[in-house]
C-alpha cells in the first residue's frame, strides 16, 4: 500500500508498553507523531529514543501524542528501554508499539506488503526501510512522511518545526518559507487575492513579486 500525504492513516490495533491500543482511538482529537526502528537494541535509534523522550513536554504542549514502533515484542522494548536510559539519561516515555507480525510496518508501507515473516529472526539490515517518521492530524490523515536510512540519525528538532508548520497551516491560510520557526513571517499563497489579503491583514503585508508576499505570522 503506497501512502500519501493527505490520506488518511491506516488504522490498527497492536500490543504497546502502555497496552493495548486501537490506533485512531488511541489519538482521539490530539495531533501524533508515529515514528519506526528496524529492530530493538540497535545504536541509532537508541540515540533517537532517549532524545525524543526529553522533547516529549514540547511535543505535550503542541496537543502532539508520540508513539514508536520496532518490529520486536514488547517484552524486548522494556529491556532496551533501560539502556536507552542507561546511556542517553532519559527512558522513553510515551507508548512503544511491538510489531511483531510486521502488520504495522507493513500498513505503513515500511516493508512491502508481500514481505514474508515475523519479525523473529530477522536483522535490522531485513527491515532496512522501518525508519520512517509520520504526522498525523487529528482528522487521522497524513500531514507529513518522512523516510530515513539506517546510518542517519533523525533530527527531531526538525520534526518539531514541521509540526509548528504543518498546524499552523492548518488553521491558518498561509505557508511558510525555507527554514522558518515559529514566530517568524510567513507567505500569503496566491489561492488569496490582494484584496483579500488587506482585509485579512490590516497592519499591511510585503509584496516581493506577484506570487511571493510575507506577512507577520498570525498568532
Amino acid at each position: 500500500m503506497t501512502l500519501r500525504i493527505g490520506q488518511t492513516t491506516p488504522d490498527f490495533t497492536a500490543e504497546t508498553t502502555e497496552g493495548k491500543i486501537n490506533f485512531h482511538e488511541w489519538i482521539s482529537d490530539s495531533w501524533c507523531i508515529l515514528f519506526s526502528h528496524p529492530k530493538d537494541f540497535t545504536p541509532v535509534c537508541t540515540t533517537e529514543l532517549g532524545y525524543m523522550a526529553k522533547l516529549k513536554p514540547e511535543f505535550d504542549k503542541r496537543n502532539t501524542k508520540i508513539i514508536g514502533l520496532s518490529v520486536d515484542p514488547v517484552d524486548n522494548h522494556a529491556s532496551w528501554s533501560k539502556d536507552i536510559e542507561e546511556t542517553q539519561g532519559t527512558a522513553p516515555n510515551y507508548p512503544m508499539i511491538g510489531d511483531t507480525d510486521l502488520n504495522v510496518a507493513q500498513k505503513y508501507d515500511m516493508l512491502p506488503a508481500d514481505e514474508e515473516g515475523e519479525a523473529e529472526g530477522r536483522t535490522p539490515a531485513d527491515n532496512a526501510t522501518v525508519r520512517s517518521v509520520f504526522i498525523i492530524g487529528p482528522d487521522k490523515k497524513i500531514k507529513a512522511m518522512l523516510t530515513y536510512p539506517m546510518t542517519s540519525g533523525r533530527d527531531f528538532n526538525e520534526i518539531l518545526r514541521l509540526l509548528d508548520s504543518c498546524q499552523l497551516t492548518a488553521k491558518e491560510t498561509v505557508a511558510t518559507p525555507v527554514n522558518w520557526k515559529y514566530g517568524e513571517d510567513v507567505i500569503i499563497p496566491p489561492s488569496v487575492s490582494d484584496e483579500e489579503a488587506k482585509q485579512k491583514y490590516p497592519e499591511g503585508f510585503k509584496t516581493l513579486k506577484p506570487y511571493l508576499r510575507t506577512v507577520k505570522q498570525p498568532q
